[in-house]
């Protein structure tokens, strides 16, 4: 079994986040890391070659080279290879620009299998995986929070406010996952130390878009500092978010329960 895992690089949750004069994400404001939930899918790979050494796991990304970093950490989790979609035509992709590269880079490729996290923590668009599914003509299951592949199919359970579902597709199939699957695995020394020589192959979107899936567009979730958006937006300015101030203290002087009702008036919450 060959399965690939879209992996994505992202601003460190625990820091600020700040977006540039175009709106994009401000990626050099704070360290850059591997996506939690989207080593949350790796993992589901790695237990399904930990039960059977012939399956063969490619992570796969799409971004500026720092990109390279969090394919070297997939590497040392236990990822065989990887495929990195780069290229500064691609500066501020779009969703769907980033499911037609990524799905022309894995296209021909042989996956029986493409696991996504469900979304990403900077964009939270969590449309790709299913854009992906449906450029490569796949069933998507998606937002799945357990995972059993076996005899050809790929089965699990999502859980919504009103119910628990069970889905099951045949392979070749895409999946998403959610926070609530398998947690991550630490790299090993030895891990770390081969995922120096493991290989990394370089696409470019010129050869990505031959594939049949269109080549870049400057959007507005991707990874560059575009001003245009792929549907002809243009951001002209952003505006941060005013600091928080001290809210308003009432003392009881006979009056606080007069002052209440006037400022819940006033907030039009009365």
């Amino acid at each position: 079994m060959k399965i690939a895992v879209l992996i994505k690089q992202v601003p460190d949750t625990a820091d600020d986040r700040k977006l540039t004069s175009s709106g994009a994400v401000d990626r050099s404001a704070s360290d850059r890391v591997a996506d939690e939930i989207t080593e949350r899918a790796l993992e589901i790979a790695l237990r399904e070659k930990d039960a059977d050494k012939s399956v063969e796991i490619v992570a796969v990304t799409m971004g500026p080279g720092t990109a390279l970093e969090a394919l070297r950490k997939a590497l040392s989790m236990g990822a065989d290879s990887a495929i990195h979609v780069v290229d500064d035509a691609l500066a501020g992709a779009d969703a769907l620009t980033t499911a037609r590269e990524l799905a022309g880079a894995m296209q021909g490729a042989g996956f029986d299998l493409i696991v996504a996290g469900n979304e990403s923590t900077d964009g939270r668009g969590g449309v790709v995986p299913a854009m992906v599914a449906e450029l490569l003509g796949r069933p998507f299951l998606g937002s799945l929070d357990t995972v059993v592949i076996k005899l050809g199919t790929v089965s699990g359970q999502r859980q919504d406010a009103e119910s628990v579902q069970q889905l099951t597709g045949a392979l070749p199939a895409v999946i998403s996952i959610t926070e609530s699957s398998a947690e991550a695995r630490f790299p090993k020394f030895k891990g770390i130390m081969t995922a120096k020589r493991k290989p990394v192959a370089v696409v470019g979107a010129a050869v990505v878009g031959a594939a049949g899936f269109g080549t870049a567009v400057a959007g507005a979730a991707g990874f560059g500092t575009a001003v245009t958006h792929a549907n002809g937006n243009v951001v002209l300015s952003t505006t941060l978010r005013p600091a928080r101030t001290a809210g308003l203290k009432l003392v009881d002087d006979g009056t606080a329960a007069t002052q209440l009702a006037d400022f819940l008036s006033a907030e039009n919450l009365i």
